[in-house]
């Protein structure tokens, strides 16, 4: 418990929301802080986090899991209607280190997209051909198991 404390105290996002670190502020409510994230890898990239100090979605509850999720989209439409230019957003959640995550408060980037030149890109590897279907079967079996 002591280590979750520091945590807290020492956490970036925690403190944007508190408003003891200067931030641009894009939407707030009882529940959830959204903000322009600084490094804007496109114009309007934005951070949404829980209010509540989650490190990553493996601590989320049902009730703050649905919290941040219903205000995702309502401020995705206000960066649409904002950035009409606007031709698509990524909406993304690293959780853990390997996963990119760099900040250990839970948030989602919405990462409003202007094109296929606009310096963000993703990869997604294709090994389709090295997973049999008895493979696909088997890992779908243990992952149905473990859904509560």
């Amino acid at each position: 418990m002591k280590r979750r404390l520091y945590e807290m105290a020492d956490c970036i996002f925690c403190k944007i929301k508190d408003q003891e670190i200067p931030n641009y502020k894009v939407y707030e409510d009882d529940k959830v802080y959204a903000f322009l994230d600084m490094s804007q890898v496109t114009k309007g990239h934005t951070l949404i986090i829980p209010k509540k100090h989650v490190s990553d979605i493996f601590e989320y509850d049902d009730q703050l899991a649905m919290d941040l999720s219903t205000r995702i989209p309502k401020i995705a439409r206000a960066l649409r209607t904002a950035f009409p230019e606007m031709e698509g957003m990524n909406i993304i959640n690293n959780n853990g280190e390997v996963a990119y995550q760099s900040v250990f408060h839970s948030h989602v980037h919405l990462i409003p997209r202007y094109g296929k030149e606009d310096d963000f890109s993703m990869h997604f590897g294709d090994h389709s051909e090295q997973c049999s279907q008895d493979e696909m079967t088997q890992t779908a079996q243990i992952i149905k198991a473990q859904v509560n």
